[in-house]
């Protein structure tokens, strides 16, 4: 045996006895180390989407506008019909009077001894009880013209002034007992009363035309203002003037500080209110008799132009009134030279001097 084949014999018997020692010995406890990452997984979540509505501007309801008198909306059968005015008494004896409350409009005129007398326009409204009734005047003709066959209902004229009407095509109802009456418990001459029934049957009665007259002014969303104004003083004469003063809803009359107050038949009083305020400066000049013959009266120059205010929701807008002829209606215009809008309501119309002081705060 040469001595490589020895030491592969000492080689593998060394390896036997490691072979068995490991055989026999306790095995070494293994420890198995395992990082576990815990994974949460979270359910989706929710979505909700909001859709946000579009962008809105508020409009308001187009101003509702009639054919009436004062743009109010009324019943067909009541504004397809002819207009009805009637002359009232302003006399301090006259007072309370009545057809102030109802009127769709309404005139105010100087008629001398520094009072005014009033021109009821009665359209989509009536009345069976109004009055004080008083005389015609020249200016009332200028006034009624562009009213056509509307009947004016007055307690008489001067002869002279009785021509005007006629001359001017004025359908006049005359205190002849048919459509007036007398209320004996009031001082005359302040005692003669009307009613707009009557004087609509006379009208039929004598073929007048039933025609709608149709809007006064030009009715719809109202000219801006230029100030505010609550309390307004027209003043006609070198009395105290009347006074109007915003309630937050209408124009209240005063005389100083006395509320102008109405009546009816069954004896219901209140204060005198309408929505809308028209002034109008003018000329004021004395008319005379052509023949000499007749008394000469304070008459207003209706015709041309001049200074107009509109009050309306306690605010003032100024400018220009404008008439061609007494026939036309008032055109009214802004500063600017644009016409002028007023809201629909109960409108009263002022003819002011123009050398008298109008005054608002």
């Amino acid at each position: 045996m040469n001595s490589r084949q020895l030491r592969c014999i000492a080689l593998f018997a060394t390896s036997a006895m490691l072979t068995v020692a490991c055989s026999t010995a306790e095995p070494a406890a293994t420890t198995t180390s395992t990082n576990a990452t815990a994974v949460t997984t979270l359910p989706p979540v929710a979505t909700t989407t909001t859709s946000l509505p579009p962008a809105t501007t508020t409009t308001e309801p187009p101003v509702e506008i009639s054919a009436s008198i004062n743009g109010l909306p009324a019943e067909t059968s009541a504004i397809d019909r002819r207009l009805v005015a009637i002359k009232i008494d302003n006399h301090i004896k006259a007072h309370p009077q009545s057809a102030l409350q109802a009127a769709d409009a309404l005139f105010e005129i100087p008629v001398g001894g520094r009072i005014t007398r009033f021109s009821a326009l009665l359209h989509q409204s009536d009345l069976d009880w109004v009055g004080p009734n008083r005389s015609g005047r020249p200016t009332d003709s200028e006034v009624m013209t562009a009213f056509g066959e509307s009947p004016f209902q007055i307690s008489g004229a001067q002869d002279w002034i009785e021509d005007i009407f006629r001359s001017d095509g004025i359908k006049v109802v005359y205190d002849m007992g048919v459509t007036t009456f007398r209320e004996h418990a009031r001082p005359a001459p302040h005692n003669l009363f009307t009613s707009t029934v009557l004087i609509r049957d006379w009208a039929d009665s004598r073929g007048w035309s039933d025609e709608n007259p149709g809007n006064l002014f030009v009715y719809g969303e109202p000219t801006s203002p230029d100030a505010e104004a609550t309390r307004i003083e027209v003043s006609f004469s070198d009395v105290a003037p009347p006074t109007w003063a915003w309630d937050g809803t209408q124009y209240l009359r005063f005389h100083g500080t006395t509320p102008h107050e109405w009546i009816n038949r069954e004896g219901d009083t209140g204060q005198v209110a309408f929505d809308t305020l028209v002034v109008l400066k003018m000329r004021k000049y004395i008319k005379s008799d052509p023949a000499h013959q007749g008394s000469s009266v304070p008459a207003m120059d209706t015709v041309g132009k001049g200074d107009a205010f509109v009050f309306y929701n306690g605010q003032v807008v100024g400018g220009t009134w404008e008439r061609g002829s007494k026939s036309d209606r008032f055109f009214l215009t802004t500063a600017d030279g644009v016409e002028m809008v007023l809201p629909p309501g109960r409108v009263w119309i002022s003819f002011q001097p123009d050398n008298k002081p109008l005054t608002w705060e």
